[in-house]
């Protein structure tokens, strides 16, 4: 099954929150304007907006709260973006080129920005200080982790820990604040909207692990950029820590980024091959499963609905996900 059938039931409210996106990005200055709409139209999964949808349909659901809690965590997943794909050089994102490819560096920050202001003008409406609370604390940890990946870049001797804790404040805490603002502004308890943070936290946990290891194992028309594209910007995931571990690998690694400016396509896809004659994606998944069983043991505890069903789905398909 595709992951989108198991949450065609939210259609009509996910259409809701994308016509809000649209409309909240209309900005008065037409580059602004222009920039925010090409980076709207690129797509997405809207991972974020579903687990708010479906964590509120486990309490007393009100998409007019629902939604101004999905529409400003999707913007500033895509601020985020924006941002990332400047510090990183990017040129291409889903296949397409990215802000700062076509307005350059200056346009794609300032996009960045209007769209961040753009969320916290959307969360204002709403008058719950535990809301405001959660995601201010959110947005500070997001920044620590971009900071923290920009120092560890092209950084062969950091830990699994300063992996881990790097990739919690990347993608983890923005899908576990999905979860729990969902069940905030459903009034569901404060031990069960925890409940819903931390199966959030573990899916997240699994869902950049497999993404990590899908810059390896995946083709450059499915990634929409080049395979090994993170290796290349200096961002050292699990599949290469586990790797360094073998001692050939490691100082082919070494050798190869000597000259981190200098790797060519050839040496890029050899360096691949090598990795994959070690068993650090298998070891990869595996980790990635651990975090999938703890999200599932968490949300069994919930009484069984379609809402459940459907977290339980997404977090097994994540684990499945091979593309």
């Amino acid at each position: 099954m595709k992951l989108p059938k198991t949450y065609g039931f939210l259609k009509k409210d996910l259409n809701t929150i994308e016509k809000t996106l649209h409309q909240i990005i209309q900005a008065e200055h037409p580059i602004l304007r222009s920039a925010s709409t090409e980076l709207l139209n690129a797509g997405g999964k809207r991972i974020r907006p579903i687990f708010v949808l479906l964590s509120g349909q486990l309490g007393n659901f009100d998409l007019d709260n629902i939604k101004t809690v999905a529409v400003t965590l999707e913007l500033i997943h895509m601020a985020t973006l924006v941002h990332d794909d400047v510090v990183d050089n990017a040129e291409l994102r889903r296949g397409k080129p990215t802000i700062k490819k076509i307005y350059g560096n200056r346009v794609a920050m300032y996009t960045g920005d209007y769209i961040l202001a753009r969320s916290l003008e959307e969360i204002a409406t709403l008058r719950n200080p535990e809301v405001h609370r959660l995601l201010s604390k959110t947005i500070v940890e997001v920044c620590i982790g971009e900071i923290e990946q920009i120092e560890d870049k092209f950084n062969f001797d950091q830990s699994l820990r300063d992996y881990l804790r790097r990739i919690k404040r990347k993608t983890a805490l923005l899908i576990a604040t999905s979860c729990k603002l969902g069940a905030i502004v459903s009034d569901i308890s404060k031990k069960d909207a925890t409940k819903l943070y931390q199966y959030g936290y573990y899916v997240g946990m699994s869902y950049q692990i497999i993404d990590d290891i899908l810059d390896f194992t995946s083709s450059s028309k499915v990634l929409g950029k080049p395979a090994g594209n993170d290796l290349l910007q200096g961002n050292i995931t699990l599949p290469v820590l586990y790797g360094m571990q073998e001692p050939s690998f490691n100082l082919r690694l070494r050798e190869t980024f000597k000259d981190k400016d200098q790797v060519n396509p050839e040496e890029m896809n050899s360096l691949i091959e090598e990795l994959k004659k070690t068993d650090a994606i298998q070891r990869a998944y595996r980790l990635s499963d651990c975090y999938l069983e703890k999200a599932l043991s968490t949300i069994m505890e919930f009484p069984d609905t379609r809402a459940k069903q459907t977290l339980v789905d997404i977090a097994t398909y994540i684990g499945k996900r091979r593309s």
